[in-house]
């Protein structure tokens, strides 16, 4: 069996038994250890990057990229009880932004005498991850706002406030299917490589604008990250997205999570144009979720009309990252480069001329300076 190492330097050291606290990546001996409550629901996804890691280190001998699948850290106690797990994925191809998908522990687990808390186990996780990713330089995270825990911990962690949402759950089964005549002069395009590009655009201009600078998206991330349909209210006259819907992640038993973007100046689209984008990437779908910007009072009215159910508030943080650089050869080499520079404009002394010296082969005396004959 393989025994992990302890934490070191890089790990956390604020616990109060950090010899008896680890965390590691998830490896193949962890599975049978995740059967409590809290980690079952994520099998499928942890049998499935325990499955993409081979392939990832062969890739990784030809090609440096961001992995392909989420990265999952565990952290246990002796004798190997996991008590906490995350799960942390890369948001875009060049691996500058990262997301804490999620963050769990087993309480059941806690309640031993001399047992870290909560608190402790998901610090510990926390910041393992942000300091195993050192080329990230924004991380985002979500949170729902009665959770005042987890909000405080990403607090502490350099997370902050950019978005209060609220999440809704819509069932489309039984709705009457809209007509195909309900957008006037737009087309109705799938989500594909041709029109990712009009999808990218849409979503520049309707992301706020510090969310947009953190995410650092193009328009292969927005396929790499769409699971299941996604559709686009096209203007052809203007060759320019105006609303779209794609799926997110699959929720199990049939449940898809929708996302749908609404251009800022094509807002009356509210109605059976964006309904019927909804019907058709829910496929049949017993169950949706769907989320929006709580102070969008005018999304919030429509999803209500609909039939959706506010399900709660969360509230999206991100945290930049700003790292000093390692290396100070090229700030001494620059700094050589400006005094050499420099050099040239500082005051020198008046040359003083050089007398000639007599020459033996002249019929008459030397040369006197400033004379002349």
């Amino acid at each position: 069996m393989h025994h992990p190492a302890p934490i070191g330097p890089t790990g956390v050291d604020a616990l109060p038994e950090p010899g008896d606290l680890r965390i590691e990546p998830l490896q193949g001996w962890c599975l049978p250890l995740l059967q409590s409550e809290a980690f079952v629901d994520l099998q499928p996804l942890l049998q499935r990057s325990l499955l993409l890691q081979q392939p990832e280190r062969l890739l990784n001998r030809w090609i440096s990229r961001p992995p392909l699948a989420p990265e999952i850290l565990v952290a246990f106690r002796r004798p190997q009880r996991i008590i906490g797990l995350a799960i942390v994925r890369r948001l875009n191809r060049s691996g500058t932004c990262w997301g804490i998908d999620q963050l769990r522990t087993c309480r059941q687990a806690l309640v031993q005498p001399g047992s870290p808390t909560v608190r402790q186990v998901e610090t510990a996780l926390v910041k393992e991850a942000l300091h195993r990713r050192l080329g990230a330089t924004s991380w985002i995270a979500s949170a729902a706002t009665d959770r005042c825990d987890r909000l405080a911990l990403l607090r502490e962690q350099g997370f902050q406030p950019l978005r209060n949402q609220t999440v809704w759950r819509w069932e489309p089964a039984g709705r009457p299917h809209p007509g195909k005549e309900v957008a006037g002069e737009l087309e109705l395009c799938p989500l594909n490589r041709r029109t990712a590009a009009l999808l990218w655009h849409l979503e520049q201009a309707a992301c706020p604008a510090q969310l947009r600078q953190l995410l650092d998206r193009r328009s292969e991330d927005l396929l790499d990250q769409t699971q299941g349909p996604g559709l686009l209210w096209v203007d052809p006259t203007r060759q320019q997205a105006v609303a779209g819907v794609r799926g997110l992640r699959a929720h199990g038993q049939g449940q898809r999570e929708l996302e749908l973007t609404i251009h800022p100046g094509w807002s009356h689209l509210l109605g059976p144009p964006l309904e019927r984008l909804l019907v058709e990437a829910a496929r049949q779908a017993p169950r949706v979720w769907l989320r929006s910007d709580t102070a969008d009072c005018e999304r919030s009215l429509w999803l209500e009309g609909i039939g959706a159910v506010a399900e709660g508030e969360e509230l999206l943080m991100g945290r930049s990252v700003w790292r000093r650089q390692e290396s100070l050869a090229p700030a001494e080499s620059s700094r050589w480069r400006l005094d050499t520079v420099l050099e040239t404009f500082k005051p020198r002394r008046r040359p003083v001329p050089t007398p000639l010296l007599p020459n033996p082969g002249l019929r008459h005396g030397p040369t006197v300076l400033g004379s002349s004959r």
